[in-house]
């Protein structure tokens, strides 16, 4: 998507090119691509065009990445511009910008513009994250009002190691699939089937980890169409989740939305949702809020013995856990960790498909003990848990399915 801010009689106007790329965080980023020049004439438009950018990121709940590389800029009005920008953003993420030219850097810096993170570009910062993942935890906050402008911030370093951790996690289904695309369609390499994967995961805004595990599990295609006879199908009646016009087609959105309902019913201040990643058989951290970034390590990694999303996931139906410290249900290294993150009572709830399978789990927790939902509370729960249900199972028939009708289209043609 190009999108420029132009006048007459401007020699370079600004454009953006807007793609979706795996990288910060897990669930991917949508990196802006500017080149031309900016001045205090092109700014407003130029500001509008790069809100559009950051609302459609927003909705499709991935991390906006300004490259600067190429841009001519005068200083106050990139200024400016980020400035009213940022501010409107307030409880976003942070708009990262890589590649900027010294002066910008500086000027960026200096100005202390909040909501703005930058970076000498996105594999340097991503190097940064993995050499201070073991020294964090001992390192000082870092205070300095004339710090380097390149160096994250620890908060920002744990949330981007989490994201390197969950890539790590993902890889083998990603190799999988690759190679599943390069056996079926006689493909000359990975990187060519990753390419298109990459392209495809684009192009219908499916998480590449949502794409690769679902070639991985798909049945075979079988002819020129991969599913065929398959219809449009209408989306599901959502009591809950269809509330202030949120677009089910975007999958972070959604999902997003799962955790602020379950935080609104339980009148909790953190919980998470996870997710079932089919090809792995594992729990996958979705979105979370509240919570200490040791107890969110621990559910990167997966470690899900002896916790509540275990029995639920198990058992098929919700678990309240009203005392933390002494329930017997939770291993020790779980207690721990819950303690760690000031939880002392939680609910966790299944999302069940229609075959009654686990597909996701919703959690809250409180920081008191003894915290049990009520009668209201639970019905709510389990409408909300109902409601993600079926907009997962549309969502997979629909928007995924779309999208490997398409991957399996495209290579076949190349193949032919």
């Amino acid at each position: 998507m190009k999108a420029s801010s132009e006048r007459p009689g401007a020699p370079a106007p600004l454009v953006i090119e807007s793609s979706v790329v795996e990288g910060l965080p897990a669930e991917g980023a949508l990196l802006l691509r500017m080149s031309g020049s900016l001045d205090a004439d092109g700014a407003q438009a130029w500001a509008k065009e790069l809100r559009g950018h950051l609302e459609q990121a927003d909705r499709a709940g991935l991390r906006p990445v300004l490259d600067m590389a190429h841009v001519q800029l005068g200083g106050a009005a990139v200024l400016r511009t980020l400035s009213e920008t940022t501010r409107t953003r307030s409880g976003r993420p942070d708009l990262i910008i890589v590649r900027a030219r010294p002066g910008v850097r500086e000027a960026v810096h200096l100005a202390r513009l909040h909501g703005v993170q930058l970076y000498a570009t996105l594999d340097e910062a991503l190097r940064e994250l993995a050499r201070a993942a073991s020294r964090v935890e001992e390192l000082p906050a870092w205070r300095s009002q004339m710090a380097d402008p390149l160096r994250p911030s620890y908060q920002d370093l744990h949330r981007e190691v989490r994201a390197l951790r969950a890539r790590v996690r993902t890889a083998p289904v990603i190799g999988m699939a690759q190679g599943t695309l390069m056996t079926r369609y006689g493909l000359p390499d990975s990187g060519t089937a990753f390419r298109v994967l990459r392209e495809t995961s684009q192009r219908f805004n499916v998480p590449l980890r949502v794409l690769v595990s679902a070639v991985v599990v798909a049945r075979p295609p079988d002819g020129a169409v991969w599913f065929p006879g398959r219809r449009p199908l209408p989306v599901p009646r959502l009591r809950i989740l269809g509330r202030g016009g949120r677009d089910p087609r975007y999958r972070g959105q959604m999902i997003d939305a799962v955790l602020r309902e379950a935080l609104a019913i339980g009148r909790a201040p953190a919980g998470y949702v996870l997710c079932v990643d089919p090809a792995v058989n594992a729990l996958m951290l979705e979105t979370h809020y509240g919570c200490t970034d040791a107890f969110l390590d621990q559910l990167v990694r997966g470690r899900d013995d002896g916790t509540a999303e275990a029995v639920a996931r198990a058992r098929g139906r919700r678990v309240s856990v009203p005392d933390v410290p002494t329930d017997a249900l939770l291993s020790d290294d779980s207690r721990r960790a819950l303690l760690a993150t000031g939880a002392h009572a939680l609910h966790c709830v299944p999302v069940l498909s229609s075959a009654g399978a686990c597909t996701g789990l919703i959690t809250v927790h409180w920081p008191d003990a003894g915290h049990r939902p009520t009668p209201a509370q639970a019905k709510a729960f389990g409408l909300l848990a109902a409601d993600t249900a079926a907009w997962l199972a549309w969502y997979h028939r629909s928007i995924l399915l779309n999208a490997l009708e398409h991957l399996h289209r495209r290579l076949t043609r190349a193949a032919s």
